[in-house]
């Protein structure tokens, strides 16, 4: 984890859920590779504000009654922080506040309703529809509205976790007559996302206007949305996915503000159509972060995927809107995500789906051997970093490793 100190400047300021062996799991925050535990400065009269008491906020293993706080109380957090940071030394600190980051474990940031996936890369919906279906298209409802399905959010683990290899019932191809069979899955692959946590809740019945839903949204991290592909063909006939999509998500610990994001701030691709009234927003943006993809083989790191954000044809704001606009409410916590973000080059395949074309072509790892979909013990690494003038803001990493399936009869 120290190997991105870079990435947590005194200009980013992220919020996290750590533990240490003289702290449970509570709110921190994170200067290079030290970590602030933010109850014992609360506690202290170092961090303060006259709106709540921040101490009970702080000293609890979830950031979501600190999310669902004002933006208002939020920014005086960060910039109560910037300034001690900026004048003292870890060692001027009270004692017990700080430890180095590889003296914490790190804990999913927060308490997970719901979890909505998103498709809002264009690319990513044209590559994909080339390697399924053999023809770059769109689906019907894409350029009217972000198109998305509700995920399961009881799989989803923080970075660092195992994914285990699942069990499902798939079309072997290799048997005349295509075969319905069940064994565990002969295609994992990961899918590259950031994903929106909501913090301020929207109530049932309420629609977010796409020119507020900045206040909604507590921060970005990034997601590894793990899919098997073989199941998936099968099971999405007619419907969405299930079992191909829920035996596990990887998230990356560090919540990145949107107030540390606005100096990346950047306007999303036009629109190739006008939208409903609800989604117009000539206002919109999109961050420029880059995104990188690796699989590590053995002692060997081999970067598949290196693209942007900014491409994205929807943003969170256009996601959320969309989401409310019948009606449904959104609690503090619940995830936004983008699904797989790809780009037009080659290198910007932001999944195996679509680098392998649907699993008929192998690519080469640094080690020499070669895949199409992933083996057990892969280790998949996911990094985010943005920067401009000198200035930049990172994510660290997602991390997770497939694990052997246990036999079905277990």
């Amino acid at each position: 984890m120290a190997a991105y100190s870079d990435h947590f400047g005194i200009n980013n300021i992220p919020f996290g859920i750590a533990s240490s062996a003289q702290h449970p799991p509570q709110c921190v925050s994170r200067v290079g590779n030290t970590v602030v535990f933010l109850a014992v400065l609360a506690k202290t009269g170092l961090v303060t504000t006259d709106e709540t008491s921040l101490y009970h906020v702080f000293n609890t293993p979830t950031l979501n009654a600190f999310a669902a706080l004002p933006k208002s109380v939020q920014r005086d957090v960060r910039s109560s922080l910037q300034q001690l940071f900026s004048v003292g030394t870890r060692d001027s600190l009270p004692d017990g506040s700080t430890t180095d980051i590889d003296s914490v474990q790190m804990h999913l940031p927060v308490a997970i309703g719901d979890f909505t996936d998103f498709s809002a890369s264009k690319q990513h919906v044209l590559n994909a529809g080339e390697a399924v279906l053999g023809k770059r298209s769109l689906p019907p409802g894409f350029l009217h509205f972000p198109v998305g399905y509700a995920g399961r959010a009881s799989s989803i683990v923080v970075s660092g976790t195992p994914v285990e290899r699942p069990v499902g019932q798939f079309v072997d191809r290799n048997v005349d007559g295509q075969k319905v069979v069940c064994r565990p899955s002969e295609a994992v692959d990961y899918e590259l996302e950031v994903v929106a946590i909501i913090g301020k809740p929207v109530e049932i019945g309420q629609r977010v206007r796409v020119t507020d839903a900045d206040e909604h949204i507590f921060g970005l991290v990034m997601l590894n949305d793990w899919s098997a592909r073989d199941i998936q063909a099968l099971e999405m006939q007619p419907l969405g996915p299930l079992n191909s999509k829920n035996f596990g998500t990887s998230m990356s610990p560090w919540v990145i503000t949107l107030d540390a994001l606005a100096p990346f701030k950047t306007p999303p691709p036009p629109r190739d159509q006008p939208v409903a009234s609800y989604l117009d927003d000539p206002t919109s943006s999109n961050y420029s972060i880059d995104l990188v993809a690796e699989i590590l083989s053995g002692s060997t790191s081999t970067v598949t995927c290196k693209t942007q954000l900014q491409p994205m044809y929807w943003t969170f704001g256009h996601m959320l809107a969309h989401h409310t606009l019948g009606g449904c409410n959104l609690k503090t916590g619940d995830l936004i995500a983008s699904g797989t973000v790809s780009g037009l080059a080659e290198t910007e395949h932001g999944c195996l789906l679509e680098l392998t074309r649907g699993g008929t072509e192998s690519f080469r790892l640094e080690d020499g051997s070669s895949r199409t979909y992933l083996r057990d013990g892969d280790v998949v690494r996911f990094t985010g970093l943005a920067t401009r003038e000198g200035s930049s803001v990172g994510f660290g990493d997602c991390v997770g490793q497939v694990r052997p399936a246990r036999p079905l009869a277990e």
